[in-house]
């Protein structure tokens, strides 16, 4: 069913959702069901195998240092780049690792098994869980896998990423007819009809109220990526450019004119996309590898609109539910998981989602929003994985730039329209689900194939 906006834009750290945030979250989901059987305090070792994707990036992607900090407790939501990098240190120096932020088993990262040839039946991200006792031998095992955009499944159940109890809202939908049928009936927009499925849930006030502190969180990352300076971690030595291009932008531009708007849409993309690539604290928009294009077209919409620079508590708001909606459909539909479909599945989600977002924001119908939303995909199909080094830094970052602006066309371009279009949303997502299922793994999240092999690099494993 329809997805919440807020399992699509949640809070984590860098540098990939799928693997990063999502393998810390099912670690942590293991130490709770250790909690839950009552063994937690009989557990001497825990046996961990990471499998196909996870195994082939995992290193350039933060994988195995996500699992050891999952192990402890520790969650994507609240953790801070200080606890995350003091946590590290001292289980790398003691060699052990505080099970639930208590029990000390020896672990260390080089005692994950990695088996990047080995892939399982229901995703490519898959990872098992052991916990066994000197003494009794096996307590516990389970087999987690990273869907894309943080999200986890255990073992055999449902992999919708819907949350409880959204099977019985009315305003739920499974497909863009759907939705587009809710507005009619009911002569609503999309990101109204968005706002009342998420008060099956929670208050309309407390819907804004989260909806303005993950916008808060784009800011506040944006902020700290155009602050720091120096060097990507992981061994490419890409040089922050963020910095230096807003120390620039600001003296060229001081009054944020129309005329240099794509200069910092451009800015705000690599911005998000060097912060997560460094580790840093990040919104998944719908993933961490596309998290810099719907921070760059807010940003569009709250500075280049008049609805924007009138109301941007109510832009943000409007925005972040109409490309939930959207994203919801590419979840429900398709994929978010470029280990699974591409970069199609990331970037192309996320261009879309943004697209529609400018859209409504800018005054269009549900039809205009649905064929902005359209003309994005349409455009992103057949998209790649070939991080080089397996780091989400080349061709990622720049990749947002060059799509949010792409989502921004795309918008315009439907505006321009009468809302009638030959192609539906719904074809387009097939079409990307499809041609995800026909693309080789090589160009699936593996870095064997395209630019990660095509471009000489010598990295040093950190």
């Amino acid at each position: 069913m329809t997805v919440s906006a807020f399992d699509l834009f949640s809070v984590g750290i860098g540098p990939s959702s799928s693997h990063t945030v999502g393998p810390m979250r099912a670690a942590a989901t293991f130490v709770e069901e250790l909690r839950s059987e009552r063994v937690l305090d009989y557990v001497d070792e825990v046996v961990v195998t990471v499998f196909g994707s996870l195994a082939a990036t995992g290193r350039g992607h933060g994988t195995f240092d996500a699992i050891m900090l999952g192990l402890e407790g520790l969650e994507p939501e609240t953790i801070s780049v200080e606890t995350k990098d003091v946590t590290r240190r001292r289980q790398e120096a003691t060699g052990y690792v505080r099970l639930g932020g208590d029990r000390e088993i020896p672990l260390r990262v080089a005692d994950i098994f990695e088996k990047p040839d080995v892939v399982l039946d229901r995703h490519p991200n898959a990872m098992s869980f052991v916990a066994e006792s000197d003494r009794n031998g096996e307590l516990h095992s389970q087999t987690y896998y990273s869907v894309g955009g943080g999200f986890i499944v255990v073992g055999d159940e449902c992999a919708d990423g819907a949350a409880d109890g959204d099977q019985w809202s009315p305003w739920a939908f499974d497909s863009a007819a759907d939705l587009l049928a809710l507005t009619a009936r009911h002569g609503l927009g999309i990101s109204e009809i968005m706002m009342r499925h998420e008060q099956y849930r929670r208050p309309a006030t407390e819907v804004a109220k989260q909806l303005l502190h993950i916008r808060d969180v784009m800011h506040e990352c944006q902020r700290n990526g155009m602050a720091r300076t120096g060097t990507l971690p992981g061994g490419l030595n890409v040089q922050r450019r963020a910095h230096t291009w807003y120390t620039r932008l600001a003296l060229e531009d001081p009054d944020r004119s129309f005329e240099h708007a794509e200069a910092w849409v451009n800015l705000v993309a690599m911005a998000v996309n060097e912060e997560n690539a460094s580790g840093g604290r990040v919104v998944t928009a719908p993933t961490n590898g596309a998290a810099g294009i719907i921070p760059a077209v807010l940003h569009y919409a709250e500075n280049y609109t008049p609805r924007g620079c009138s109301d941007p508590d109510g832009v943000a708001i409007d925005f972040l539910l109409t490309a939930s909606a959207i994203g919801s459909l590419y979840k429900k539909r398709a994929s978010i998981s470029g280990a699974e479909v591409g970069c199609q599945g990331e970037v192309g989600s996320a261009a879309s989602m943004a697209a529609a977002a400018l859209a409504q924001i800018m005054g269009g119908s549900p039809q205009k929003v649905e064929n902005a939303a359209e003309i994005a995909m349409e455009h992103c199909l057949g998209l790649t994985c070939d991080p080089i080094g397996g780091l989400v830094q080349i061709p990622c970052i720049e990749r947002n730039a060059i799509s949010a602006n792409k989502a921004i066309t795309a918008a315009r371009m439907a505006l321009r329209g009468d809302g009638t279009h030959r192609v539906t949303l719904d074809e387009v997502i097939e079409t990307m689900r499809t041609t995800g299922l026909d693309m080789h793994s090589k160009y699936k999240e593996t870095s064997t194939g395209g630019l990660a092999i095509n471009v000489a690099v010598n990295i040093v494993e950190c």
